[in-house]
């Protein structure tokens, strides 16, 4: 693409401004999750709304951009499993969403960029820098502070089974995502985007209607009780497809290089969304944890831009 055909970039400040916005959406989309889960609606069945919402949704961009749909065969492997790879990190996420506060899935889910970089390392890649080192002792300790370990080990704050499973889905969820960034980067590069993204939700709304379909998880499927959830259940469906869609048609004017760690405003969002719907609330402690997780978090993103 030559400059003069070149998209242009929208100015800064409204490039922010839409990325705070996709953040807070992408944060709604939680919030209704949890909601829906509330009320009864099965963890696989929220997956399932949500991926065939946004399936519909991008293939409208597909048929409005007339893009081609074709898979080399020698990608077609490395396709498959990061398919796989998103719908264990859905399936992750959404049920540490069921079990602990929003905000604290999507702190722990955001530890990802860190498991990323250990990734790499380990499959042959750069070692980190020491100020990525640094920054990444800091991640740790901060979510020491977010997961309350102190009180936690003072005998203060007791632990829930369903609290520690929360947790320990929460660092699946970005564990299952890091490996995925692998993939993209490392195999799939070369492919089109929109090939990518197309067949990686076509294969999640597989997976979560044959696990649904084989009864895999207990009430996986099951229905919402009331009114309350079904309107959750459409929110969420609407939320995600709305920020998918939106960044990626934006995407090329949003100078994401320069942007993306904006998009870490999403756990604030969920906080302040959980706080205000859910009455979901954090001590100090946490707050400071969180306050430096994510900072760590957006300084990484930018050194590792630059």
């Amino acid at each position: 693409m030559t400059p003069a055909s070149a998209p242009f970039s929208l100015p800064r400040h409204l490039a922010v401004g839409i990325l705070i916005l996709v953040s807070a959406i992408f944060a709604s989309n939680h919030i209704a999750a949890r909601i829906a889960f509330d009320d009864g609606a099965g963890v696989l069945l929220g997956i399932l709304c949500r991926a065939g919402a946004s399936l519909l949704a991008l293939s409208g961009i597909v048929l409005w951009r007339r893009q081609s749909l074709g898979l080399p065969m020698r990608q077609s492997a490395w396709q498959a499993l990061l398919g796989l790879l998103i719908a264990l990190q859905s399936f992750c996420l959404y049920s540490a969403v069921a079990r602990i506060p929003v905000a604290l899935a999507l702190l722990i889910n955001s530890v990802f960029p860190l498991l990323f970089a250990l990734l790499t390392w380990a499959l042959g890649g750069p070692r980190p820098s020491r100020r990525a080192s640094l920054l990444m002792g800091l991640i740790l300790a901060g979510l020491a502070l977010v997961l309350d370990l102190p009180g936690l080990l003072g005998g203060g704050v007791s632990l829930s089974a369903r609290w520690a499973a929360g947790v320990l889905l929460a660092f699946g969820s970005a564990s299952f995502f890091a490996c995925a960034l692998w993939i993209t980067e490392h195999r799939l590069a070369s492919l089109a985007g929109t090939v990518r993204s197309l067949y990686t939700i076509l294969i999640v709304f597989c997976a979560m209607l044959a696990a649904g379909m084989a009864d895999v998880m207990p009430g996986g499927m099951r229905v919402p009780d009331g009114w309350a959830g079904w309107a959750a259940l459409a929110a969420l469906s609407l939320c995600y497809a709305t920020g998918f869609c939106t960044l990626f048609i934006l995407m090329p004017r949003l100078d994401m290089p320069r942007n993306a760690p904006v998009m870490n405003a999403e756990p604030v969002a969920s906080l302040i969304l959980g706080w205000l719907l859910l009455d979901q609330a954090f001590n100090g402690r946490q707050l400071l944890g969180g306050l430096i997780v994510l900072a760590c978090i957006v300084i990484l993103a930018y050194s590792r831009r630059r």
